[in-house]
């Protein structure tokens, strides 16, 4: 393999480099991809747009960002030692604790001497020839490398706005992508915020006891569901440490990678009222996504997903005061758990509010952003800040702004043009050795995304182990197979509730973006057994070669 060269600890590599493998993205999937090949004696660096270690934690930083799993589940399991020496707050942690331990992490590692941070790639492509991936920076260094890992999360390029006017506001303009490292003094403030997704509905949440006046634009109601957030209790902790390995095995092997889901068998129809009713209190009363894991068929029956819809519309009817802002409050138009449940805070109980008013945009939609503020069918509003929270061109958004070429010069974009297609969202047919982490195709979003990432980082280095071992210098994923398993993604995602939803999941939320269902719902679980399957025979589905050229 070839040696590498270049940058020191935290320093830019030399104009040119080269490496065993070239990573990135610098979050969760960059960190621990970094941490395994070096175990396996592979060189390899990292190149990170940001300043720091964290991905998603280190750009999310605005007010009330906060994860939506309990925080012992999303943590690392691949070191018994580092979970021994970190102790989470909460039960769901915030933004400021997720990136403390994102720098513990690189700190206890020693990642950062071969990470280059504010450094984008702007091109990747691969040399048929040499077998080589080369790697443009925006620097305008060049890399080479054998294998490319793409770690560049599935949350990571945020959409502009596309409303008209948008950057004629000549007051303070904030996004939730992109909010300020020092933060933001609201206080009395007249705001305004576009968008209620999970940023949104945090931010609003959070900022709501101190601004001035808060208008809320509300494009689509959202399911959200309590979090019932506190600090962790010392016993929580003592039991999970006490039975890792068992509860890490059942994480694992598990739907979503996700314990306190708690999936239930059997079906919402066929129980009693009362009964259906004191399990979703009490699911309810516990807080987080397992609400949705009620009955077994509450993801794939409209009819049984219906009950749980009236659950959670009496429960909003019961929190929000005014019947009318309630009304508009509740999702009337997809089923429950078909775009992303937020978990969250209080968030309804901010509408009893009064400096708080709901803006509803299928009632009265905005014309146009102007300099003072919002101007909508009804009127106008005066605003001291602007904040967008419209989300992120999710699963591919961060690969489409790389220009990605594999063989014969092909673009990832073009092949991309209909909709993203993998082979085990692994790997693309035409880009051999290069590798996804969560990409479209696999369980990503639809589960822990720190179980699956490491899943994905674990098969890639047994791989890459096993292509070593028997001198293979090339691996890529064959049409066929990747044709077979897409068909098989759609066909699974078929028998959900999933299409019945306009959300980020199917590219919904970008103008031109094609309308197809990206993560895979058939389980991590399940999803782990076929990778594990297809590595045991031989790499079913890839292709393998010795390259001449070394």
């Amino acid at each position: 393999m070839p040696e590498a060269k270049g940058a020191g600890a935290g320093e830019k590599p030399a104009k040119t480099a080269t490496y065993d493998i070239v990573i990135v993205g610098a979050g969760f999937a960059g960190m621990y991809m970094l941490h395994k090949m070096r175990g396996m004696g592979l060189s390899a660096h990292v190149y990170e747009a940001g300043s720091g270690v964290g991905g998603t934690w280190f750009w999310n930083r605005y007010p009330g960002a906060r994860v939506d799993v309990e925080s012992q589940e999303y943590s690392y399991s691949f070191s018994p030692e580092l979970e021994e020496d970190w102790h989470w707050s909460e039960r769901y942690a915030a933004q400021p604790e997720l990136l403390k331990y994102a720098n513990h992490v690189a700190d206890r590692f020693d990642l950062r001497r071969d990470i280059s941070f504010n450094t984008r790639i702007t091109a990747a492509s691969y040399d048929d020839h040499t077998g080589l991936w080369r790697i443009i920076t925006d620097h305008g260094e060049t890399i080479t490398a054998r294998f490319c890992v793409m770690a560049t999360g599935c949350l990571s390029a945020a959409k502009t706005p596309d409303i008209p006017g948008a950057g004629s506001f000549t007051g303070l303009t904030l996004s939730t992508a992109t909010w300020p490292t020092e933060g933001v003094d609201l206080s009395g403030k007249r705001v305004g915020i576009i968008g209620t997704g999970s940023s949104g509905i945090q931010t609003i949440t959070t900022i709501a006891p101190d601004v001035g006046e808060l208008y809320v634009f509300q494009r689509t109601p959202n399911f959200s569901v309590p979090a019932h957030n506190h600090p962790l209790d010392p016993a929580v902790r003592e039991d999970w440490l006490a039975n890792r390995e068992t509860y890490r095995q059942q994480q694992r092997t598990s739907g979503v990678g996700i314990l306190a889901v708690s999936p239930r068998e059997g079906s919402a129809l066929e129980v009693s009222p009362e009964e259906r009713e004191r399990e979703f209190e009490a699911r309810w009363a516990k807080g987080g996504f397992c609400l949705g894991a009620a009955f077994q068929d509450v993801g794939t029956d409209r009819a049984a997903n219906d009950l749980l819809v009236d659950f959670v519309a009496n429960k909003i009817r019961g929190i929000v005061k005014d019947p009318d802002t309630a009304e508009k409050l509740i999702p009337a138009t997809y089923p429950y758990g078909a775009k992303r449940v937020v978990v969250d805070t209080g968030y309804f109980e901010v509408y009893n509010q009064d400096n708080v008013h709901l803006i509803d945009l299928n009632e009265t939609p905005i014309e146009t952003i102007t300099p003072t503020g919002i101007r909508t069918r009804e009127g106008d509003y005066e605003l001291d800040v602007l904040i967008y929270a419209i989300g992120f061109d999710a699963m591919t958004g961060a690969l489409d702004r790389i220009d990605i070429r594999g063989r014969d010069g092909q673009r990832l974009s073009e092949k991309w043009n209909a909709g993203p297609v993998t082979y085990l969202g692994l790997m693309v047919a035409g880009f051999p050795n290069m590798f996804l982490v969560t990409g479209p195709g696999s369980p990503s979003v639809l589960s822990n995304m720190l179980m699956s990432i490491e899943q994905h980082v674990e098969w890639i280095s047994d791989c890459l182990r096993d292509l070593g071992e028997r001198q293979v210098t090339t691996i890529e994923a064959t049409p066929e197979a990747e044709a077979e398993w897409v068909a098989h993604v759609n066909e699974v995602a078929a028998g959900t509730l999933y299409l019945q939803a306009n959300s980020w999941y199917l590219g919904a939320n970008v103008p031109g973006k094609p309308r197809v269902f990206m993560p895979y719902v058939g389980g991590a679980g399940t999803y782990r057994e076929k990778c594990d399957a297809v590595a045991a025979n031989d790499y079913e589905g890839f292709r393998l070669s010795r390259s001449e050229t070394r």
